[in-house]
């Protein structure tokens, strides 16, 4: 794989750009694998990733329904933070807020990572209390947050209404180091390494049953044809439950519809991420100038991947208070990707009752994220059947009463 650079832009100009390489293959599948990973979205890419640059393991395959990264990777609002209270979140966090620091570098594959800035609003007294105790958490953690005056939050948002007649802004928890990074960039960046790595990313290959022998996995039955392999990683998000229930065993999530959209692009207004968890919604602008909004889920189950007109209707009327500048935008898109949800708010990535099937799901509303931090874990888990950063995060919690509550952290869909 040749490496991109500025002298292969110019070496490709002057031969009117006949030269460009595939990004990543597009293989049949072998007979059998050391790994098949069901799932090529920013999970189960950098799962992939992990295995071969840290551990080795590179006879994998990478199992993809659809098509690369089309999932909720491609469907969520780009939002990068680490300051979550618990331990076990702000330690996985933290680590994928890093990684992304050095992404690009590490893929030469351009990620567009931005440290521009998140911020939450406090916009009542319970919420001031709760962000200056995940300060002084975060400050224990290692994680740089800080808890900012109304002043500081107009200085850094000039377009924001701090006298909201029912919601004013009393503060926020302003994290420097926090942004967002182009979310197909990041699966086409670990798609790129991992082909080159020798790993084979098969898409359109839907997995419609996991086989098992002696209460061990040997392989899937897809669309393609049966595949063996010596583990399996589960990485699919939403549709985890259904894949879980096909290899004999169930999961403690629920999947759900969560809504997003944005304006039409204006010129630059807003260089920093705000979430406002009390009116329910959160906005930054795109690089090309269109404001992206994220609100909340869907109040019922389901797969659906359309926009709900009444999500639109409620984030945008709550966010008109804060931002009133917005009020004439008009739309340009919406869209919904499924989620999956745990009762405590915290992923699962962890061993399951079938041996050598590893899972990971549970993200929620934070998956984005966490993509490097996830896959560096649970690559390490699949590879040595241990790892510190997704210990607390297996399933035996459970039945153990162990909750990761990071209810509140998760505040709103983001």
């Amino acid at each position: 794989m040749r490496r991109y650079s500025a002298f292969a832009i110019a070496r490709e100009a002057a031969r009117y750009h006949s030269g460009w390489e595939r990004a990543w293959a597009s293989p049949d599948p072998k007979k059998k694998y050391d790994v098949i990973i069901i799932g090529a979205g920013g999970h189960g890419l950098a799962t992939a990733y992990y295995l071969g640059k840290n551990h080795g393991i590179t006879n994998v395959a990478i199992i993809e329904k659809g098509w690369l990264g089309g999932g909720n990777t491609g469907r969520n609002t780009t939002i990068i933070r680490s300051n979550y209270l618990q331990d076990p979140s702000a330690a996985i966090y933290e680590k994928a807020r890093s990684l992304y620091e050095t992404m690009s570098q590490d893929l030469n594959f351009n990620v567009m990572f931005s440290p521009r800035g998140v911020m939450m609003l406090a916009q009542t007294q319970h919420e001031v209390r709760g962000y200056e105790r995940t300060a002084h958490a975060n400050a224990l953690q290692g994680v740089t947050t800080e808890f900012i005056s109304p002043t500081r939050v107009k200085e850094l948002v000039p377009i924001i209404n701090l006298d909201g007649p029912r919601y004013p802004v009393l503060g926020a928890l302003w994290q420097a180091r926090a942004g967002t990074a182009r979310h197909d960039a990041v699966a086409w960046g670990y798609a790129r390494a991992c082909s080159d790595m020798g790993m084979d990313v098969i898409q359109k290959c839907e997995v419609t049953g996991v086989r098992n022998e002696g209460g061990k996995v040997v392989g899937v039955t897809t669309t393609k044809g049966q595949i063996d392999c010596d583990k399996l990683g589960i990485v699919v998000a939403g549709h985890c439950g259904d894949l879980a229930g096909q290899a004999g065993f169930r999961l403690p999530v629920e999947s759900v519809p969560l809504q997003a959209l944005v304006s039409e692009p204006i010129k630059p207004c807003m260089d920093v991420v705000v979430m406002a968890n009390t009116v329910h919604g959160y906005m930054s602008q795109s690089d090309k100038g269109e404001m992206v909004i994220g609100g909340g889920t869907d109040g019922h189950n389901g797969f659906t991947q359309r926009g709900s007109f009444h999500h639109i209707e409620e984030t945008v009327r709550a966010l008109v208070e804060t931002f009133p500048m917005i009020a004439r935008l008009k739309m340009l898109r919406q869209w919904g990707g499924i989620v999956d949800v745990t009762g405590d708010r915290s992923p699962i990535l962890s061993k399951t009752p079938v041996e050598s099937i590893f899972i990971n799901c549970g993200w929620g509303t934070g998956g984005f994220k966490s993509i490097p931090g996830s896959g560096f874990g649970f690559a390490e888990l699949m590879a040595t059947g241990y790892s510190p950063l997704t210990e607390a995060f297996n399933l035996d919690r459970f039945k153990e009463g162990r909750f990761i509550d990071e209810s509140v952290a998760a505040g709103v869909a983001h």
